[in-house]
């Protein structure tokens, strides 16, 4: 697992804040500088922070539980998306249902229906449904890929959250505290740190950045599973 170095962090633009007068002063402790009404990161702090999320993210999937990732911002949930799928990992990537964690009974159900829309419409032998029936089901489906797609194998509640922009996502953060569910975040100069288990100070506007981020913090997701995989294969033998 290849750590960014510091160079990367800087050409990834993971330093740039949010204008000074946008700030959190509870990020105090992770500001460098302030150039031009605009707060620095301080990329040290990054680094000591992205290496906590990486080994607590790895140990969470190394006993076989799961990390929900979420990321609804334009420019963020494509990368997200991606990096979720590569490792296994459930995702919401297009818009937080409220009490997709605290209800999730309801949402499960709603994951079934996607579910048996499928087996309907595969379905050969089924002959009753009509081309407006067909045509409604579809586009009933679609949307609910669209919103669920990325947790349809997700079981049970995850026991952790990767959440880009806690202020953007603050409905996904405010139902993991009230859960008791680890949370990971990307906080730039304008959230509040205290909030999230495991805070990442870092640009969460920009692509390059978050792509920088999520990419380590899935590298060493992948470790994990790896070494779960090995670990279960030298008990069998």
């Amino acid at each position: 697992m290849s750590k960014p170095t510091y160079q990367e962090l800087l050409d990834a633009g993971v330093h740039y804040g949010h204008m000074k007068r946008k700030w959190n002063p509870k990020m105090l402790p992770y500001i460098f500088m302030e150039r031009k009404g605009i707060h620095i990161i301080d990329l040290n702090r990054t680094s000591e922070c992205l290496d906590k999320s990486a080994f607590a993210a790895k140990q969470i999937v190394k006993s076989g539980r799961k990390i929900l990732f979420v990321a609804t911002k334009k420019q963020a949930k494509d990368i997200v998306a991606e990096a979720a799928r590569s490792v296994g990992m459930p995702y919401v990537t297009e818009r937080w249902l409220g009490g997709m964690m605290t209800n999730f009974a309801t949402i499960r159900r709603s994951v079934k229906k996607m579910q048996n829309i499928d087996r309907m419409l595969t379905d050969t032998t089924l002959t009753s449904i009509t081309k407006k029936e067909r045509l409604t089901l579809t586009r009933e489906r679609a949307k609910l890929e669209k919103e669920l797609g990325g947790i349809a194998n997700l079981n049970r509640i995850p026991s952790a959250l990767f959440i880009v922009d806690i202020h953007h996502e603050h409905i996904a953060l405010a139902e993991a505290k009230r859960l008791g569910i680890k949370t990971f975040g990307m906080v730039d100069t304008n959230s509040d740190p205290n909030k999230v288990d495991f805070p990442i100070p870092a640009n969460d506007d920009a692509s390059k950045s978050v792509k920088i981020i999520v990419g380590y913090v899935v590298e060493a997701i992948r470790e994990g599973l790896e070494e779960r995989r090995l670990q279960g294969a030298t008990e069998e033998a």
